[in-house]
């Protein structure tokens, strides 16, 4: 048996956001059906950022993401998020494949957050806000994009070029740059910011709106004022990651908010265990930690395509 080594031209050229989509939302369905297994990730604190250990097993998949987060690469010309994976056959445990998951990371966040909106925001929504034009900011757009028509997508960053930056990796999609408050007007809005403290206003939320909080994925960062929470429908990715590393950690952490206060999981929604958004007037709020189902089905993907394509390095890693 041979190891596949896939770098990140040829992982990103085998990726469609459809199907990343497809393959999320399925993972979902599996572990949230009890067919598939998941620890929650693992952190090691480094002096500029940290790095995350993520396993996870699947149908017919299995495999760990190994990825860091460093706000300060941008000054090194680094990404701030690079990651590898190792896939492997769960039968044996043979590794199949390592290959760069800075792109896929990127892919299925912004999936699983497209996901959450299909059940969880208005069905008529056609606007989108994002709150941080950084690298995320174009796979959220693109994934959601892919299940909503939108009239308008607007966007805040404290960086005015960092708009620049995104409106030229998406030449085909219009942006408007906007302010916080009308950014938070839109029917659907993703907050995409290393925030250690809320930059959303409650004063801000209108009824309705369906929020993707996606920055806060370890412990310490927060990026919505709390009392929003109260008066929100909340939904996590997963309770043990959430509760310690999402965007109810800080909350939870104060004794300002409970888990019991949590209205239920993704996979519960996608499941039909409980129903998602049930008025227009409801607002909702999905607290995106960032799964390791999400990387292992996308690896998963990734690599039966490459193996039929032929695209790839194979490799006796195991000499």
């Amino acid at each position: 048996m041979s190891t596949l080594i896939l770098n990140k031209s040829e992982v990103l050229s085998l990726m469609t956001m459809p199907d990343v989509i497809k393959m999320v939302e399925q993972a979902f369905r599996d572990w949230s059906g009890g067919r598939g297994e998941m620890p929650p990730k693992a952190y090691i604190t480094v002096e500029k950022g940290d790095f995350r250990a993520m396993p996870a097993a699947l149908p017919g998949a299995a495999g760990m993401k190994w990825v860091n987060v460093h706000p300060g690469n941008r000054e090194k010309g680094l990404p701030s998020v690079m990651a590898l994976i190792i896939y492997s056959d769960p039968l044996s445990g043979y590794p199949l494949a390592i290959m760069d998951a800075t792109d896929i990371t990127a892919y299925r966040t912004g999936a699983t957050a497209a996901i959450a909106a299909k059940y969880l925001a208005k069905t008529d929504s056609t606007s989108l806000g994002i709150i941080g034009a950084g690298k995320q900011a174009e796979t959220q757009i693109l994934a959601h994009a892919a299940l909503f028509q939108f009239r308008e997508i607007r966007v805040y960053d404290i960086r005015p070029d960092a708009i620049g930056n995104l409106q030229r990796c998406l030449p085909h999609i219009t942006l408007i740059p906007g302010t916080m408050e009308s950014v938070m007007a839109c029917d659907i809005v993703c907050t995409l910011t290393p925030a250690h403290s809320p930059v959303v206003k409650k004063e801000w939320v209108h009824p309705g709106v369906h929020i993707n909080a996606v920055g806060a994925d370890a412990e310490g960062k927060q990026e919505l004022d709390p009392d929003i929470l109260h008066t929100a429908m909340v939904v996590v990715d997963d309770f043990r990651q959430a509760i310690h590393a999402g965007e109810i950690n800080v909350p939870i952490a104060k004794g300002i908010y409970h888990k019991n206060q949590v209205y239920g999981s993704l996979g519960e929604i996608i499941l039909g265990q409980k129903p998602g958004r049930t008025t227009n007037s409801q607002v909702t709020i999905f607290d995106s930690t960032g799964v390791a189902i999400e990387d292992i089905a996308t690896a998963k993907l990734i690599y039966d395509k490459a193996i039929e394509q032929k695209i790839g390095k194979l490799v006796d890693i195991l000499g």
